[in-house]
């Protein structure tokens, strides 16, 4: 059977929901935190030289940037269809690739012709060092695209808070150019102490951060939930983090060639009015905010909120249906989902949250809900008595639901 055939009758058999399989992704340079369901024997199950397994991404087309070890599709969703007895999987790009506007939305296909956006689990035991991502016009220079990111803490993933679950955000007002600059030119000297120029915020599980484009940022360690434009621009501003020595390739990533060494154009990465904010955290912080009135969603079984809200590349919202309830949840655009808690039935599909997941093992809680689904309603029953269920929804650019403050 082609792709073509198989995406079609995936998307027939599931009412325009694709069921995906999980994809774990390692990183050589970071430990994991070992709150994403991974079974402690797997998370080196891909050996030591290609690190811990720290990442689970979702609803991916965007192929993982590991070098020159990187797996094959590594990264990439795959859906995940059953016919006759036999188990299929194939890629959600090339799902896209055939089934176009039927799935994604012609809005998003006519402009992308692809999806443009993905989300993942971030869970490292420390902190990352303070990093920016490029906007469109400097990652252009090196054939990408400009990457705004968001993130939101679930609790469900969050029963501990790692070595440092603080985040440095930005730079602190009244910073120089000159004195960011001295940080960069001793990148090779030790600890570059860029972070002495930052202020760190505590971390609550339950909110969220957006982190715009030019924005520098040290992630803390708290197991995040991250969407984000597809893209892997960056470039390491830091040095030296919870005592790992950052190498100095990472700092002069994603820089043109012509311009290597020129730590004027490293500074000209920096949105310098964003990272100096002397409001950054009203800006910047996304505590969650109620998509109806908590009266109207109580009445009828669920609670929903946006937890991702400040990005017109994507948003997030977290859905919640109360034990017992059945619910008919309607957006107006395609979206990802990732079950957090509970256990029910959506649509024919069945919903549930695994304790414990094997490398290559299948589940049940990562579905691809297409735009005409979403628009129709999607049915979601809590057959728990106790336990509601809570599930994170990932959509893509400029969500007609969304209004941006």
């Amino acid at each position: 059977m082609d792709i073509k055939d198989l995406a079609n009758k995936a998307f027939e058999q599931g009412g325009g929901i694709l069921r995906l399989a999980p994809t774990w992704v390692p990183r050589s340079f970071c430990v994991p935190g070992r709150r994403i369901k991974l079974h402690p024997d797997d998370y080196y199950i891909l050996g030591g030289e290609r690190g811990g397994i720290d990442e689970r991404w979702l609803s991916s087309t965007t192929p993982a940037e590991n070098g020159p070890l990187t797996g094959k599709d590594e990264g990439l969703s795959k859906v995940v269809f059953e016919e006759n007895g036999q188990t299929l999987q194939f890629l959600l790009k090339d799902a896209i690739n055939e089934l176009k506007g039927n799935l994604i939305g012609d809005r998003i296909w006519r402009e992308y012709e692809s999806w443009p956006m993905y989300s993942k689990f971030f869970d490292n035991m420390g902190p990352l060092p303070h990093h920016v991502h490029h906007n469109d016009e400097k990652a252009a220079l090196v054939g990408q695209k400009g990457k705004p990111e968001a993130y939101y803490f679930p609790p469900q993933l969050n029963n501990h808070g790692g070595d440092f679950p603080y985040t440095f955000m930005g730079l602190a007002p009244g910073t120089t150019k000159e004195e960011i600059k001295v940080c960069l030119e001793n990148f090779t000297k030790g600890d570059n102490k860029i972070t002495n120029y930052s202020q760190a915020y505590k971390l609550e599980p339950g909110t969220g951060w957006d982190v715009p484009p030019g924005l520098l940022h040290a992630p803390g360690s708290l197991c995040t939930y991250e969407p984000q434009k597809a893209s892997d621009v960056f470039a390491m501003y830091q040095s030296l983090v919870n005592e790992a020595v950052i190498p100095e390739e990472l700092l002069w990533k994603c820089t043109p060639d012509d311009k290597l060494g020129d730590y004027d154009e490293l500074i000209d990465v920096l949105d310098w009015e964003l990272n100096l904010d002397s409001n950054m955290m009203q800006n910047r912080f996304m505590p969650p905010k109620p998509v109806y009135s908590e009266e109207e969603m109580q009445s009828k079984g669920f609670i929903e909120n946006w937890i991702c809200y400040k990005s017109k590349a994507f948003s997030a919202k977290e859905l919640t249906v109360l034990p017992g309830q059945t619910v008919t949840i309607h957006d107006a655009a395609a979206y990802g989902m990732i079950m957090m808690q509970g256990h029910g039935k959506m649509e024919r599909w069945t919903i549930e949250t695994p304790s414990l997941i094997r490398y290559g093992q299948l589940t049940f809680d990562e579905y691809f809900i297409s735009e005409e689904a979403a628009k129709k309603g999607v049915q979601i029953t809590n057959l728990s008595d106790t336990d509601p269920i809570v599930m994170l929804k990932h959509f893509g650019p400029d969500n007609p639901d969304l209004i941006i403050e």
